[in-house]
């Protein structure tokens, strides 16, 4: 529940924040990708300016996902590992419950 509020807190005075930005920044802006000639139509973009930032956001997003995936492997590697030497572990203990069953049952009784 406390993270339901504090989401909230957070992510809608962000979201109002984001919608303005939006609507304030609604004039189309030029992109160009040669430093040498921006009037160049052919490696330039044009669209509103939060088109851009919201390109830009997203990228980020991928980018530090993608960075985070790839520095967690050891860590995802190491659970599978750790993972079925517990299986391994589980059987053998079950193997051996199951002998202790069998010879506690051919004992004679007192």
């Amino acid at each position: 529940m406390a993270k339901k509020i504090t989401n909230l807190l957070i992510f809608l005075p962000l979201g109002i924040i984001l919608i303005i930005f939006c609507v304030a920044n609604r004039q189309i802006v030029t992109l160009a990708f040669n430093p040498f000639r921006p009037d160049d139509q052919v490696l330039s973009l044009s669209a509103p300016f939060f088109v851009f930032i919201f390109i830009t956001l997203i990228i980020g997003i991928l980018v530090g996902s993608a960075a985070t995936w790839l520095t967690q492997g050891k860590y995802r590697k190491r659970a599978r590992t750790e993972a079925k030497e517990a299986v391994h572990w589980q059987t053998e203990a079950d193997r051996h419950k199951t002998r202790a069953e069998e010879i506690a049952g051919q004992l004679p009784s007192r």
